[in-house]
């Protein structure tokens, strides 16, 4: 640890030039002391868009107590500063409208499936002919003659095939905003597409609280829940929209390593299950496959996608170290997880988890 000196943001080189190692400059790699990625002791992540020369964890776990302190220090403030400078200049709304032309096949896709939705959920309602229960007074002379099918009972049923939904859905989605989305987004474009996801959800959402109830939160090494938006104000412009694309991104590049992900999905089941006055519950949680180096198995995640028969939860699964993230779907119950190995098809794979659950 010899080459540590003190945590800093480091000196911007206008030529990005690719610097491996040293302690000067932000945005390199494989270093010392600065932000940039793969190295030891820098307060926060930056991605110059170079080659990652990753150092060993061995080294990071000897940084002394007092140095991380400081860097925690810096990155807090950073962030805040950050937090505080979000505002839609010409240039985010260019870049807005980019995101937009990507997703809009997407949009208009998902508008007509969430415009397409029935009424699911169980009703009470008396069902008659059944031999225990409340006398049914219209079967008196039947009781005489000695039938047994005389009672009613209250009981739940589903409503009839194209019944008018009366109460929305409930939809909760869980983004990993993890310091790894950040890490692995040059060489996937992770971190980008769950951005994208989110961007066609709150555009498809747009003016169907009466179909679909939702919120955006997120999870990351900070903890299991980042509110990005809220059940009962969702983004209603460009800005807010973008804003919480931003937020995400911010996250992502300035959260502690961590990893909350099986809390994130009980938290999120807990609180969802516990609303009225909704149709049907739903979480998804999109995570990407680094899970194994936090301890964490298939039947983990397995017990908890099935904790409460109230709510419908999915994983989407975004970048894959080799083959993990494939052996993690194969290991889940079936049609509870997906893998986006292009994460391209994370949109997509939103929209079927909507079109094949949520339509009966």
């Amino acid at each position: 640890m010899s080459k540590l000196t003190e945590p800093t943001l480091g000196k911007y080189d206008p030529k990005n030039t690719p610097h491996v190692g040293g302690n000067m400059w932000q945005g390199g790699t494989g270093g010392y002391n600065t932000a940039g990625l793969g190295g030891v002791g820098g307060p926060f992540r930056l991605d110059a868009g170079h080659d990652v020369h990753q150092i060993h964890e061995g080294a990071k776990n000897q940084v002394p107590e007092d140095y991380k302190r400081k860097a925690r220090e810096i990155n807090r403030r950073e962030y805040q500063k950050r937090l505080r400078d979000i505002d839609m200049s010409e240039h985010d709304a260019e870049t807005y409208e980019t995101f937009k032309e990507k997703i809009k096949k997407q949009v208009t896709h998902m508008k007509s499936i969430i415009d397409s939705l029935e009424a699911r959920e169980q009703e009470r309602q008396w069902v008659k002919h059944q031999t225990s229960g409340d006398l049914d007074d219209a079967k008196l002379i039947e009781g005489l003659t000695g039938e047994k099918g005389i009672y009613r009972r209250r009981m739940e049923q589903p409503p009839e095939p194209g019944a008018i939904q009366t109460k929305p859905k409930r939809l909760r989605l869980v983004f990993d905003v993890s310091g790894s989305m950040y890490r692995f987004n040059g060489h996937d474009k992770r971190l980008q597409k769950s951005m994208e996801a989110a961007l066609m959800v709150m555009e498809a959402l747009e003016g169907k609280q009466d179909k679909i109830k939702y919120d955006i939160v997120g999870h990351s090494g900070d903890g299991p829940e980042m509110v990005f938006t809220t059940p009962d104000a969702p983004p209603t412009n460009e800005k807010q929209k973008y804003d919480v694309a931003k937020k995400m991104f911010l996250q992502s590049q300035f959260c502690y390593s961590g990893d909350f992900t099986l809390e994130a999905l009980q938290l999120a089941i807990s609180k969802v299950s516990k609303e009225t006055d909704v149709d049907e519950r739903f979480v998804i949680v999109v995570s990407d496959a680094n899970l194994d180096r936090y301890g964490i198995k298939p039947h983990h995640l397995a017990k908890r996608l099935e904790a409460d028969p109230k709510v419908h939860a999915f994983v989407i699964l975004v970048g894959s170290l080799g083959a993990q993230a494939d052996k993690l779907v194969k290991a889940l119950p079936a049609g509870k997880a997906f893998y986006a190995s292009d994460t391209a098809q994370l949109p997509h794979i939103i929209q079927n988890i909507f079109a094949s659950t949520l339509i009966k």
